[in-house]
């Protein structure tokens, strides 16, 4: 204690800038208190206000998001959101992203990424039923990018498997942009009655506070502040502190025993100590209630000696919570963890001052208001500007890629590996864990049955940030409509987003720009497909050396399977069946793989997207699916209409010979939005036609297994499956040897 620098110290030397604060938020700090914050008070405003913590850049912008509807339940603002799926019956869901831990330490950034994602969700009162994750790196002819996605994997992997959570789902792209800042963002859904929500609120002046889980450790301090700024070579040794370290097996008694402590009337609120550990949690428990909260830190339970407020409050040790109990229950909730051999220690009290006050060793040592803290945290207008680049690519006509060999190129498209298999990653997870797992990793959506019912959820994560860099607003609709779309193809009814942000500095007025058009595009789809944003997560500062990531919005959707009958996948059926395309394919190359493959970047126009054409369709489809007539379904994205014919070939033993029109190279590998290869039986073909309006007949599925594609009276591609599905197999695993 008698090392720390004195509040005049502090502001003379200029110490809470290494906090991350700057001149302004210091003397607002001041302000609010009516004097000079001490150290452990510096600390405290410098996580809650960090932009992980507090939203300060982003906030102007999530206002835009349409948040409400029908089956809404829970918005934003809690640890996630809820959406009813009838019977008494909701899911709870969320995106988060881990991406600057996994660039220092990437097995264990990646695998408590995972861990707090699942604590937000059982915090709601919600057992967790599948996770999902959506990843970037740079090219995987790098060393360094071969080992973070190794270690990345590997790290989700050994978390959730432990846990008991299984993966189901999520996506990957890699890219140059991503090589110095790659992204880990993992999404979880979970399921839970009407009447077990809860809340993160510090309710009832008098009721105790209670710490829950591991000791606190003095990991991951700082841990919000370092997520919220650009990472610099020389800081990464010191930023490895900044990194926690997860235990699954404890995260899975901590989920058991508060999963049954939401059916006791003893809880009053809960949450997830995550970013800024005790602070945000007690902090943000008492300003959404109105309340204040006194803690005495000689009690929180401490794995290392001679810990100071300061460490104490910014540590963010893993797997644990904060706990608010009607007073009097305090015994039977110090019993019920004992059950799982966890610790539960009442920690302090609800007050009516709306202080959030600390005392250590009989002084009070931080007095702040709790509203100061969370609810009135400095919000910022950032200036926005269009980027030079957006005016030249709106001007420039973007020419169809010369392709002489059609074969070979759509062989090597498939070996790209955005569009390759991710057998290699999702074999290391477990998906099947529970048993509920209908559709695994593989097809367009993940879908997990609701048990005991008839019901299942469809869930998916999709962003092209290739898109959304040549055209922000174009492609945050993209977004959105590609991950209905795969709801749509497996069965499902979209019914909500959650969104995980990714962008560079919101200080330079381009990247501030690529968030704001962004945002109106993804704003624009959720409210066409009646998909409203209930929970995300923003990271900001992704870039290093002054170079900037891809604005890359992570789309997290759910959908709701009505019956088991209505699951359809991507791949085809029988032989005889019928292929159908739906929509026109025009000449849009602009940020297509197979402009990057041919021409080694992107440029140009994104692809043009009608939102009012996008939605009848999906809406045909889905009535197509739950009428019985569609074998499969599956959305044409990257790589055009061949990767897409091709990907429902491969596991099947079946071929197809189809006749695509127009220009050779816009038929085979254009990246029209809104279209879909679905196949139908023959005794199918005249109700499934009167249903879908855009439907044209292109082909058949045949017995021998080879593909053949036919343009104007020429067979472009005519190979074996095997060969196509060896490439597209074998991609990853070469690379990565």
């Amino acid at each position: 204690m008698t090392n720390e620098p004195t509040p005049t110290q502090i502001k003379e030397a200029q110490i809470y800038r290494e906090m991350g604060m700057t001149d302004e938020e210091f003397t607002l700090a001041e302000e609010m208190l009516g004097r000079t914050p001490n150290y452990t008070e510096t600390g405290l405003f410098s996580v809650m206000w960090s932009e992980h913590c507090s939203y300060k850049n982003s906030k102007p912008i999530l206002k835009k998001f349409p948040t409400e509807g029908k089956q809404v339940l829970q918005g934003p603002g809690e640890g996630a959101g809820i959406v009813d799926i009838g019977d008494n019956q909701a899911v709870v869901f969320k995106i988060e992203s881990h991406n600057s831990p996994s660039a220092i330490e990437p097995y264990e950034g990646a695998a408590t990424g995972v861990g707090g994602i699942i604590r937000d969700v059982f915090s709601m009162g919600a057992k967790p039923i599948a996770s999902l994750n959506s990843l970037r790196f740079g090219e995987l002819d790098s060393p360094r990018v071969r080992y973070l996605l190794e270690k990345a994997v590997q790290g989700i992997g050994d978390y959730g498997n432990k846990l008991g959570v299984p993966t189901v789902g999520g996506e990957i792209q890699f890219d140059p942009a991503y090589e110095s800042n790659p992204l880990v963002n993992a999404m979880v859904v979970g399921l839970i009655n009407h009447e077990d929500m809860q809340k993160g609120q510090a309710k009832g002046v008098g009721n105790p506070v209670m710490y829950v889980g591991s000791k606190t450790g003095r990991d991951g301090i700082h841990g919000a502040t370092f997520s919220s700024s650009e990472l610099a070579d020389e800081e990464e040794k010191q930023e490895r502190a900044a990194v926690q370290a997860g235990d699954p097996f404890t995260e899975k008694l901590l989920m058991d025993a508060c999963l049954e402590l939401v059916k006791s009337d003893a809880l009053i609120g809960i949450q997830d100590m995550g970013a800024a550990g005790l602070t945000s949690s007690a902090a943000e428990m008492a300003s959404k209630a109105g309340s204040g909260i006194e803690m005495n830190l000689d009690l929180i339970p401490q794995r290392e000696e001679n810990m100071t407020p300061y460490e104490m409050m910014l540590s963010e040790s893993q797997e644990r919570m904060l706990l608010v109990i009607e007073k009097g229950h305090e015994q039977e909730v110090v019993d019920l963890f004992k059950k799982y051999d966890l610790e539960a220690v009442v920690v302090g009290v609800v007050t009516d001052d709306q202080m959030f006050r600390l005392l250590h060793k009989g002084k009070v040592v931080a007095e702040v208001p709790a509203d100061a803290l969370a609810e009135d945290a400095p919000v910022y207008h950032k200036p926005s500007k269009e980027p030079n680049y957006y005016h030249e690519y709106k001007k420039m006509a973007v020419d169809i890629p010369k392709v002489s060999d059609y074969k070979e190129t759509l062989v090597q498209l498939l070996s790209q590996p955005t569009i390759a298999s991710k057998e290699w990653i999702y074999s290391q997870y477990d998906q099947h864990v529970g048993g509920n797992t209908v559709v695994s990793p593989g097809s367009d959506a993940a879908v997990v049955r609701i048990e005991g019912t008839r019901k299942a959820i469809a869930i998916t994560t999709d962003c092209n940030a290739r898109y959304i860099y040549l055209d922000p607003e174009t492609g945050g609709k993209i977004a959105v409509a590609e991950a209905a779309r795969n709801v749509v193809c497996s069965g499902a009814e979209p019914l909500a987003i959650t969104d995980g942000l990714n962008y560079g500095s919101p200080e330079k007025p381009e990247i501030f720009w690529q968030l704001e058009k962004s945002a109106d595009g993804i704003s624009q789809a959720c409210r066409a497909l009646n998909s409203p944003v209930i929970s995300g997560n923003v990271s900001l500062f992704n870039e290093k050396g002054g170079k900037a990531i891809y604005p890359t919005p992570i789309i997290g959707m759910v959908g709701l399977v009505k019956d088991l009958a209505h699951i359809t996948t991507q791949t085809f059926k029988s032989v005889d069946d019928l292929i159908y395309i739906i929509g026109e394919t025009k000449p849009e190359f602009g940020g297509s793989e197979l402009q990057k493959m041919i021409q080694g970047d992107i440029f140009g126009k994104a692809p043009e997207l009608d939102l009012t054409k996008e939605v009848t369709r999906q809406k045909q489809i889905l009535k197509a699916i739950r009428n019985g007539v569609v074998a499969s379904a599956h959305d044409v994205s990257e790589g055009g209409a061949a990767v897409a014919i091709a990907e429902s070939l491969f596991g099947t033993n079946l071929g197809a010979t189809v006749t695509l029109e127009g220009d050779p190279t816009s038929a085979l590998f254009s990246e029209t939005q809104s279209r879909f290869i679905l196949s139908v039986k023959k005794e199918h073909q005249q109700s499934f036609e009167e249903l879908v309006e855009d439907a044209r007949l292109i082909g058949t599925v045949t017995e021998a297994p080879s593909l053949f594609i036919h343009n104007d009276g020429k067979v472009l591609v005519n190979t074996t499956v095997q060969e196509l599905e060896t490439a597209w197999k074998g991609a990853i695993p070469c690379l990565l040897k």
